[in-house]
C-alpha cells in the first residue's frame, strides 16, 4: 500500500510538472546563448564591456511573442540558477528592451558572469537556453 501510495504522488508530480513545463514558451533546437566578451579569465578594469552572443534564435524585446526569440538575462556572480519555470527575477539583470550588451560597475576581484534567454514574460524557454559561466577578474 506505501509502494502504491509513492507511486500516486509521483505520478501526480509528473503530470503537475508536464503541465507547468508545456506552458513554457519552446526554445529552437540547437540553440545557444554565450557571452562573446569578456572571455573566460580575463582581467579587466571597472566598467566592464560585456557583449551577448545568441545562435539559432532571435532577439526581441520583453513582451514581443514570436517563435523562437527572446531577450537575454545576465546573473552576476550567482551560485545557481534561478527557477526555470517562472519569471526571472532580482537575482538576474534585465535586458528586456532586447539590449546585446551592457557595462557593469564591479568591484576589483574574481566575478562570475552567466547568461539565460527569457521568452516574452520573462521565464526562461523550454528546454531553457543558458550559458557557460564565464569567470573575470576585475583589477
Amino acid at each position: 500500500m506505501r509502494f502504491f501510495k509513492m507511486a500516486v504522488v509521483c505520478a501526480s508530480a509528473l503530470i503537475s510538472f508536464n503541465a507547468v513545463a508545456s506552458d513554457r514558451t519552446p526554445s529552437a533546437e540547437g540553440a545557444a546563448v554565450y557571452i562573446i566578451s569578456p572571455a573566460h579569465g580575463e582581467v579587466v578594469t571597472s566598467p566592464v564591456k560585456v557583449v551577448f552572443g545568441l545562435s539559432g534564435m532571435g532577439v526581441a524585446p520583453a513582451g514581443t511573442e514570436k517563435k523562437h526569440t527572446g531577450h537575454h538575462h545576465l546573473l552576476v556572480n550567482g551560485k545557481k540558477l534561478p527557477a526555470m519555470d517562472k519569471r526571472m527575477g532580482k537575482e538576474v539583470k534585465h535586458f528586456g528592451g532586447g539590449q546585446t550588451e551592457t557595462q557593469l560597475e564591479l568591484a576589483p576581484g574574481k566575478h562570475t558572469l552567466q547568461l539565460i534567454l527569457g521568452d516574452k514574460g520573462h521565464v526562461p524557454h523550454q528546454p531553457p537556453v543558458v550559458s557557460e559561466k564565464v569567470t573575470i577578474v576585475v583589477k
